[in-house]
């Protein structure tokens, strides 16, 4: 089990370099996208043989929390992972599943499995139409369920409402220091529709700031070999980031 220290920010940081040694293990691993959307009734897929870049977070956050718990059973990894990848920890269909990020980043927040640091590092609330999968049901074949797809216009519309904060792209580079090996970096996407393009974790590599992912340019788990900032800057689909800290 993970030594607690006293000071909390030292657990923290202490567990964000677990974060990052585990996901670091999986370097070149390959990957695959849509690594969820399997035909049939939903279930609790474990893939670690591929990733796409959403279950590389998923998959590694929960590894991490595995290890720290120190209850090494199987079943346990299972939990944690169900607890992250569903609201509330529950399956209950397709939709139960936390597709978007923000919702992800909201269920998970309550949970108490990360905080969202994006407003205190600086970022500023928005809200923004979020129909992205329903406007384009063809590429999720569950959805041409019409129970499901009623119920993921609800989550939109539930997710439009909601306010959440953004570090502007221009603004990053002035905050990036307060970022912490292991923080989920997800960014935010030019599309309509769609709230977050992209997601892995922040690691830094002496001064310079990176990012740990599955890269779909790639094809494979690597290191950015651009600094975190040039690549945010350097990508016209993405107009910022939301930082998100394990617990």
């Amino acid at each position: 089990m993970m030594k607690k220290n006293k000071r909390n920010g030292k657990t923290q940081a202490a567990f964000g370099d677990l974060v990052t040694g585990i996901a670091l293990s999986f370097l070149g691993a390959p990957y695959k996208e849509a690594t969820l959307e399997e035909p049939g009734r939903e279930k609790l897929i474990v893939n670690f043989r591929k990733f796409d870049c959403f279950t590389y977070v998923e998959s590694m956050l929960a590894l991490s929390r595995w290890f720290a718990s120190g209850k090494k059973s199987p079943r346990e990894y299972l939990r944690q992972l169900r607890l992250i990848r569903y609201r509330r920890g529950v399956i209950d269909g397709y939709s139960s599943r936390l597709h978007y990020f923000i919702d992800w980043l909201h269920d998970n927040q309550k949970k108490k499995i990360l905080v969202d640091i994006t407003k205190k590092m600086g970022g500023r609330l928005q809200r923004r139409k979020i129909d992205f999968m329903t406007k384009n049901d063809d590429l999720y074949p569950a959805l041409q369920n019409k129970k499901q797809f009623k119920k993921m216009l609800a989550v939109e519309k539930n997710l439009s409402s909601r306010a959440f904060a953004i570090i502007d792209k221009r603004r990053f580079s002035s905050c990036q220091k307060k970022i912490r090996n292991g923080d989920i970096i997800a960014f935010t996407s030019a599309k309509n529709g769609l709230d977050v393009a992209h997601v892995g974790f922040a690691l830094w590599q002496g001064r310079k700031l990176n990012l740990l992912h599955a890269s779909s340019k790639e094809r494979t788990v690597v290191i950015s070999k651009k600094t975190l900032a040039a690549y945010l800057k350097n990508n016209k689909n993405y107009t910022g980031v939301i930082v998100a800290r394990p617990l």
